[in-house]
């Protein structure tokens, strides 16, 4: 069965589907199956992992016309996904009114569970239904935070939302980690703000701190994830110890 995964912060820019896209490239270079759930309307993930975003069935399909999920899926050799576009925008609004609304993810996401040893979901910058769906589905939430000045911005209001969730949809929604993005060791600044955080998230924050890294930022353009578009860089070896790190974390 599959440890699910969402990969969440409403702030955007603080390397939340490059964590996704490059944690799930990583899983699979150490040997575990990897399925990556892209519930961002923006598609970044699907793009970031080689996949199309022009493919259907896509996540939009899944979650608003019932597709199967096993149709859903595309194959790369960087793990497999389930795409997104901008169509999947409007899916919000289209689950309002359907039963269980919060649930049609987790349900999908049942048929193909034992299918791979980790399930990833990106989820949208924001704390709507999209969201919602991801958290109701996960057991884990793995949240990036940016070493800068306003890192802990909007933090409150994910972890009401964690606990409101699991209070009334899902008892078993727990923070799985947090992991530090865009650090700067050259800075002072960095390692406050570190230390900031890990004063409020203790043994949550994750060892592994992923670095300011110039071919992090360039391997979306080229479809794939750092540890394949230069993987001797410091960005590769990090998400790679992230990696590592989880799997000892989750399945010792």
């Amino acid at each position: 069965m599959a440890k699910i995964i969402a990969v969440a912060n409403q702030k955007g820019g603080v390397g939340k589907t490059t964590t996704a896209v490059n944690l799930t490239a990583a899983l699979k270079k150490r040997g575990k199956s990897v399925l990556l759930a892209d519930c961002d309307p923006q598609g970044n993930a699907t793009s970031g992992m080689g996949a199309q975003k022009s493919q259907s069935p896509n996540m939009y399909d899944l979650l608003v016309r019932g597709a199967d999920c096993g149709s859903c899926i595309q194959k790369t050799e960087f793990g497999d996904v389930i795409g997104s576009n901008k169509e999947l925008s409007g899916a919000a609004v289209e689950l309002v009114n359907m039963e269980n609304r919060e649930y049609v993810l987790k349900s999908a996401l049942a048929g193909i569970a034992d299918s791979y040893d980790y399930i990833i979901i990106d989820c949208p910058p924001s704390l709507e239904l999209l969201t919602i769906n991801a958290l109701a589905a996960t057991e884990g939430l793995i949240i990036p935070v940016q070493c800068e000045y306003y890192a802990l911005e909007g933090i409150a209001d994910l972890v009401t939302t964690i606990e409101l969730c699991r209070q009334r949809i899902n008892p078993k929604l727990r923070i799985m980690g947090i992991v530090l993005t865009m650090y700067d060791s050259r800075t002072n600044f960095s390692d406050q703000v570190a230390d900031e955080i890990s004063k409020y998230f203790n043994t949550l924050v994750f060892n592994t701190k992923i670095p300011r890294n110039v071919r992090i930022a360039e391997s979306p353009s080229h479809g794939k994830p750092v540890i394949e578009y230069d993987r001797f860089s410091k960005g590769s070896r990090a998400y790679l110890k992230l990696a590592g790190e989880l799997i000892s974390r989750e399945e010792r």
